[in-house]
């Protein structure tokens, strides 16, 4: 146990985070006791969990000398990663978040939990990666975001988004409209990505171009994808021969990223997703990896994770019943003879 004290510089108090609560992730993760003056901060624990606080700290006023400004909550999330890992740096996180940040993207494209550091780390390295988890855990999101930044470098020339269509089934052309407007209302999730990470006036004219590509599953087939960052959102949707259509129209300089929620299934027979199948039969294939995520890497709303959490506890208790039946439909004991 050793006792260290740091020196609170100029506008550092940020890093405090809203009533001190990056202090107390700190003392929590790195089991440290830190204790705030009013000139400076002293800190006391492991040799090396002192020295990954002070390190925070430099790397902190280090940023800030050079026009780095972080708003809580994406700073807050960052400490999280810092201090779940030793390798990760505040200054490393900011470096590689800037990296991708090219070419007119508004925001810096950063992980906030460890998991979504492996998605954004495994879509920088594969060429084939898997993002599967619960609503709300920046699964599409991030993959919008490492594919405009793919585009903005010129590491590729176009983007493809890709959505099955599930709710129209094959009744498309019945729908009113160019087929434009048609599958618009299945693509909106990944339009609204876009529109987040660059000006609405330049995807426009990028999708005029061709440039961004966003179209249903169906128009898929016969192609082959070369020099494009590729997309596939709610995949758990797909059928096992849409998903091994669209697995293979992978061209050169291409990378493909498969997204989905395997509790959402919207097909007649859930048991028939390409998702699903696609996990079994390619789990262990040099060159695909595979991310799940957990109800701890929802970014929205605080309520969303306890909404995950208790549609999971149900479904375990709805498993459990016998021959599935609820609750009030269990089979009840025969009253004995008198």
């Amino acid at each position: 146990m050793i006792n260290k004290t740091l020196e609170i510089t100029p506008n550092i108090e940020p890093l405090f985070g809203t009533r001190d609560e990056n202090l107390r992730l700190l003392e929590d993760k790195l089991h440290t006791r830190i204790d705030l003056r009013s000139d400076a901060v002293h800190v006391s624990g492991s040799e090396e969990s002192v020295a990954r606080v002070e390190r925070i700290f430099n790397d902190y006023e280090q940023l800030r000398r050079t026009g780095v400004t972080l708003q809580n909550g994406e700073l807050n999330a960052m400490l999280k990663l810092v201090a779940a890992d030793p390798s990760v740096t505040l200054k490393g996180l900011v470096d590689s978040g800037r990296q991708r940040t090219t070419g007119g993207i508004k925001r810096m494209v950063q992980p906030r939990s460890v998991n979504q550091k492996r998605y954004v780390e495994a879509m920088e390295q594969s060429d084939m990666v898997f993002g599967i988890g619960p609503a709300g855990t920046g699964k599409t999101y991030l993959a919008v975001a490492m594919a405009a930044s793919a585009l903005m470098a010129k590491r590729v020339s176009r983007i493809i988004l890709v959505r099955p269509a599930v709710e129209a089934g094959e009744r498309l052309g019945f729908l009113p409209g160019t087929l434009q407007e048609k599958i618009d209302p299945y693509l909106r999730p990944l339009y609204d990505a876009l529109y987040d990470l660059l000006d609405q006036e330049r995807v426009d004219k990028m999708i005029e171009r061709n440039v961004i590509e966003v179209a249903p599953l169906a128009f898929m087939r016969g192609r082959t994808l070369n020099d494009a960052f590729i997309i596939m959102d709610e995949a758990q949707n797909t059928t096992s021969e849409q998903m091994k259509m669209f697995l293979t129209r992978l061209g050169n300089n291409a990378k493909a990223i498969i997204t989905g929620d395997v509790t959402q299934i919207d097909l007649p027979n859930p048991r028939r997703s390409g998702l699903l199948e696609a996990m079994e039969i390619l789990k262990g294939v040099d060159g695909i990896r595979f991310i799940h995520f957990e109800d701890g890497d929802v970014v929205r709303h605080h309520l969303v994770q306890r909404i995950i959490r208790a549609y999971d506890s149900f479904g375990r208790q709805q498993a459990e019943l016998p021959l599935g039946l609820p609750e009030g439909e269990r089979e009840k004991p025969s009253p004995k003879p008198q």
